[in-house]
């Protein structure tokens, strides 16, 4: 009875709202990504090739999997702005298990995870117990995060030079003959994973759920706070994969790295067509919408635009985003 009518509340929103289907914001992301590929592939003919696509993959690995947790927050109604310093928690984390206690990498590894699920954690504590809204909760925990890596590494950054197995976990390739590194293929795994999560469990049913209508759901007998709180874990413990994955990437874990990954983690999942207002989402347009990133980022660069006006474009790429997410609510 109580799955019959979480169904019943998402399908209501959608019918009410008239809110263009998955598949449409899905294809118009893809042929976003298609028209950026082809002008930077004519504008530059260095961008096509293989070590510059391999490059994109990697970064779209680290964004992509950041943004994959904020979808499910996102979905939610809520947001995350912790995620850029909460990865670079993650990694010094990472660093100081593995460098400075010299314990094995794979303990490492799932320290730096569940350091990203416990500040996931207090941060859904925080909005459901103490009724903080989720930009205050998250934007603090954002500057505890910061704070603590450099109070942690001694703001000094955390080599894994004698540890090269480390680094094998981002820039290794376990597939024989095909040089894609393994980041990218944890990343398109998670990525299966999220989306099974988000169309096939009840926390995926539970998400879409509350996001929809949050005081309906309340009223089916919904436990919200509950599952609020494992929503914002488990973004968390996306955040720390990303984070184990950028210091093996770096082979080193940069405690001043990491702030500004929230907000292209958040355009990408918008343009993907996950709406601000929640309720609604897809972990096939979050890839896309990373990829698009990544690409953008990526094409500037090869073009020699300076730095300072890449960040231009990219904050007008975010504000595209979300005007284009008013734009398809406003269609209700």
């Amino acid at each position: 009875m109580k799955a019959d009518t979480i169904d019943q509340i998402t399908l209501t929103k959608k019918k009410n709202k008239g809110i263009p289907s998955n598949t449409l914001q899905q294809v118009l992301a893809f042929s976003s990504l298609v028209v950026l590929v082809i002008f930077f592939s004519f504008a530059s003919s260095s961008f096509m090739q293989w070590s510059n696509i391999v490059g994109i993959l990697l970064s779209t690995a680290v964004i992509g999997i950041l943004a994959l947790g904020a979808t499910f927050v996102i979905i939610t109604g809520g947001i995350d702005l912790s995620v850029g310093t909460v990865m670079t928690l993650s990694s010094v984390i990472t660093g100081i298990i593995i460098v400075n206690s010299d314990l094995p990498i794979i303990v490492g590894v799932v320290g730096g995870i569940l350091t990203g699920a416990l500040c996931g954690l207090l941060c859904g504590l925080a909005i459901t117990k103490l009724k903080i809204p989720p930009f205050v909760a998250t934007l603090a925990m954002m500057m505890i995060a910061k704070g603590l890596a450099l109070v942690i590494s001694k703001a000094a950054p955390i080599y894994f030079t004698d540890k090269p197995m480390f680094t094998k976990i981002a820039l290794g390739s376990i597939i024989p003959g095909i040089s894609i590194p393994n980041a990218v293929i944890i990343f398109f795994v998670l990525g299966i994973i999220a989306a099974i999560i988000l169309s096939k469990t009840i926390l995926g049913r539970f998400n879409l759920a509350i996001g929809s209508n949050e005081d309906a759901t309340k009223l089916s007998g919904v436990n919200v706070d509950y599952w609020k709180m494992t929503i914002y874990t488990l973004a968390g413990a996306f955040t720390g994969i990303a984070g184990v994955l950028m210091a093996s990437r770096l082979n080193s874990a940069q405690p001043a790295l990491g702030q500004g990954y929230e907000l292209e983690a958040i355009a990408a999942v918008v343009i993907g067509g996950t709406s601000l207002s929640g309720g609604k989402g897809t972990i096939i347009g979050t890839i896309i919408g990373a990829l698009i990133m990544s690409v953008l980022t990526n094409g500037l660069r090869v073009l020699s635009i300076p730095q300072e006006w890449q960040t231009v474009v990219v904050g007008f790429v975010i504000i595209l985003a979300v005007y284009m997410d008013i734009l398809r609510r406003g269609k209700g």
